[in-house]
């Protein structure tokens, strides 16, 4: 399990589907760290999206199921992090996600729907979409705070 160190927000984005918007780079400025939970593009170009993330914080990222581009091929299906000390587990789709994994919070994807919700003693966090939007779904992205208070999550809507 990789651990983070961090005294700023954890950034979470998810599903941004081949558009980084200029708002969620302004709203992520200032993360100690970025989390994208899949679906970032499957073209080829997509991979940019990334980079650009990367200049703002450390990156992690999983694999989306329209992940498919020779570039995504490195992303792993799911990744498990421990940040100032809390247990994340991180997937695209919570459907894919084992139940006996030890871990304070499962961070997801793919439903495009926002979620900060505490089910069974773990945090259940879903960003929401920050790319395209689908249907009448808002356009969003996450923050999780992670320290001595304990482990918070905001959902942010982009000021599009």
């Amino acid at each position: 399990m990789r651990a983070i160190s961090t005294t700023g927000p954890i950034g979470v984005i998810s599903d941004t589907h081949g558009l980084l918007r200029p708002e969620a780079l302004v709203m992520l400025e200032g993360c100690g760290v970025i989390l994208h939970l899949g679906d970032v593009g499957s073209r080829e170009q997509d991979a940019a999206i990334l980079e650009r993330l990367g200049e703002l914080a450390p990156l992690v990222t999983v694999r989306g199921n329209i992940d498919t581009a020779p570039w995504a091929e490195a992303l792993p299906m799911t990744c498990d992090l421990s940040v100032n000390g809390w247990r994340l587990h991180l997937v695209h789709i919570i459907k894919e996600f084992d139940p006996a994994t030890a871990c304070d919070a499962v961070l997801h994807g793919h439903s495009h729907k926002p979620r900060n919700q505490w089910q069974d003693g773990r945090l259940l966090f879903n960003p929401g979409a920050a790319g395209k939007r689908r249907f009448r779904l808002p356009i969003t992205l996450g923050k999780l705070w992670a320290d001595e208070h304990g482990l918070r999550g905001a959902i942010m809507h982009l000021p599009l």
